[in-house]
Parts: C-alpha cells; sequence; structure tokens
C-alpha cells in the first residue's frame, strides 16, 4: 500500500494495482484561449494552471503502469442525447450545438471537444465520451473500472465544482475511494475552486479526500507495476 500522509482530511492509503487515474474533460474548448470557455469571458488561465502538473502526473503514472482513464463532455452531432434543460441553457448562439470558435459547441467529433496536445491520450488509455456532468451517467466507465479491479481513483480535471465533483460524488456513492489532486483540478473561479475541495474532505472525507500531485509522485514505485499472473 502506498500513503499520501499529508492528505486532507487525514493519510490516504491506496493499492497501486487497484488504482486509476481518471483525467476530466481536458478539452480544448474549456482550456484553449478563443475557445468556447474563454468566449464566456472565463479566464482560462485559471485552468491552464493545471496543465504542467497534470503532465508531470501522467507520465509518472505512465511509468509505473497504473491505469489512466480520460474523459470528454459532450454530445452527438444530432444532439441527440442532450436534454431540452441542458440544450436550453446559455446565451443564443452559444449553447450547445451552435457553431462556436473551434467547431460546434460541445459536439464530438469537433475539434474544440477533443483534449489539448499537451494531454493527448495513449492508444491504450480509455477515452470516455460522456453526456453529462458526472463521468459515470450514461457511460461505461464503471464497467471499465470494475474490469480492472479498481477501487480507488485518483481524480483530476476540470471543472472543480462541477463535472469533477460531480463525478466524485458518483464515484463515493458506487463505493470507489477518491483522492482529488488538488493543482491538478481547476475552476474559472478562484474561490468555487477552494470550497468545492473543502467540500471533498469535509466532515471527515464525506466524498473524499484532497493532496496535490507532488505527494503522489513521491509516493509512486520507482519500477513499474507488474501485471498479475
Amino acid at each position: 500500500m502506498l500513503t499520501i500522509a499529508a492528505a486532507r482530511p487525514g493519510p490516504y492509503s491506496f493499492d497501486l494495482s487497484t488504482t486509476a487515474l481518471l483525467v476530466i474533460d481536458m478539452q480544448r474548448d474549456f482550456l484553449e484561449p478563443g475557445g468556447f470557455g474563454e468566449s464566456l469571458g472565463n479566464d482560462v488561465g485559471q485552468l491552464r494552471s493545471t496543465i504542467a502538473p497534470l503532465a508531470a502526473l501522467l507520465a509518472a503514472a505512465r511509468a509505473v503502469g497504473m491505469s489512466i482513464l480520460h474523459t470528454r463532455e459532450g454530445h452527438r452531432p444530432d444532439l441527440s442525447d442532450c436534454p431540452p434543460a441542458k440544450l436550453s441553457r446559455g446565451e443564443p448562439s452559444k449553447r450547445i450545438g451552435d457553431p462556436g470558435p473551434k467547431g460546434r459547441i460541445l459536439v464530438r467529433g469537433e475539434y474544440g471537444h477533443d483534449i489539448i496536445d499537451e494531454l493527448t491520450p495513449l492508444p491504450d488509455e480509455p477515452v470516455i465520451d460522456k453526456p453529462g456532468k458526472g463521468a459515470f451517467h450514461a457511460t461505461n466507465l464503471d464497467v471499465l473500472l470494475t474490469e480492472r479491479g479498481i477501487r480507488s481513483l485518483l481524480v483530476t480535471g476540470v471543472t472543480t465544482e462541477v463535472c469533477v465533483h460531480t463525478t466524485v460524488r458518483e464515484a463515493n456513492d458506487r463505493g470507489y475511494e477518491c483522492l482529488v489532486l488538488a493543482d491538478c483540478v481547476g475552476s474559472y473561479f478562484p474561490e468555487f475552486h477552494r470550497v468545492g475541495l473543502d467540500m471533498i474532505a469535509a466532515q471527515g472525507g464525506i466524498f473524499g479526500w484532497v493532496a496535490d500531485s507532488a505527494q503522489v509522485r513521491a509516493a509512486l514505485p520507482t519500477i513499474p507495476l507488474q501485471p498479475s499472473s
């Protein structure tokens, strides 16, 4: 077992063979200058600060053979999987499916929908396309984790108070233990980020634990995980 002693609200222990790194929605439209997120008046720099620590964590996780999964929020081109309550949100001409700076907004297959170049998934790392905020809703994520014997998640991505928080809550309800890496999750709103992390670790870890990625990298072994026979 590996232990992150400085995690909040207390030490977090995990078995590398039953732990996966989950990278949530690190997509061009959310993080890149000129993308959909910035077109709404958001400061994408708040999100881009997560790229360097997450890239370092990805490299470390890949080096030891950890399971890694990525998600993207988006919808089918015909929007048949987008409920009216979601489709009608936002200003006219800036809603899901409308033409955006990097293609149709939150539509699968569009340039802006894809993951940023700095964090491109490797061919053996599943990419889960999700129609909702949470990564478990209407996806096969739970099946993929079960097939790999995963019980613990190292959670990263954007945004802290929306897709990350929803996914952690869903994971908690399904029995997964979650460690959210504070420097690898981000929000356009610093206060939402801070409070979101506090909520996860509150009341003895009501939804999970919080730590920095450097603590995880320091705890990882120096040799790759050996597959079980």
